[in-house]
Parts: structure tokens; sequence; C-alpha cells
């Protein structure tokens, strides 16, 4: 079954946030013990987060079942 334009934009946001957490990785070892606290806590509070978008899609899947 071939994909829409849309699903496809929406692997697209993916990669493009795959991209950004390989550069936050790559930014960990200089960061100091607190300021990698801080930035885990900012992570955890962002909303939307990863997690939620997860189960987002996991709950649409179950739905259409």
């Amino acid at each position: 079954m071939p994909l829409s334009g849309e699903a496809i934009r929406t692997m697209n946001y993916v990669d493009d946030i795959s991209v950004t957490l390989r550069r936050i990785l790559a930014t960990l070892p200089e960061l100091t013990p607190d300021e990698r606290d801080r930035v885990a806590e900012h992570i955890r509070q962002s909303d939307p987060n990863y997690s939620s978008v997860l189960l987002a899609l996991e709950k649409t899947v179950e739905t259409a079942v």
C-alpha cells in the first residue's frame, strides 16, 4: 500500500527529530553534570514529548483494530 504525502512528510519530521537528538547526544560530553540534569528535566517537561507522541500513535493503531 503506497504512503500518502502526509505520511511521508511526517516520516521526514521524524528524521529531523533524529538529527536533532544526535546533535544533543554529541553535545552531552561537553556539559557539566548539573547542565545535563537541567537538560534532562527540560526534555521531560516538554510537551508534547517523544513518548507522548508514540503513545498517541499506539492508541490510534489500537483504536483502528
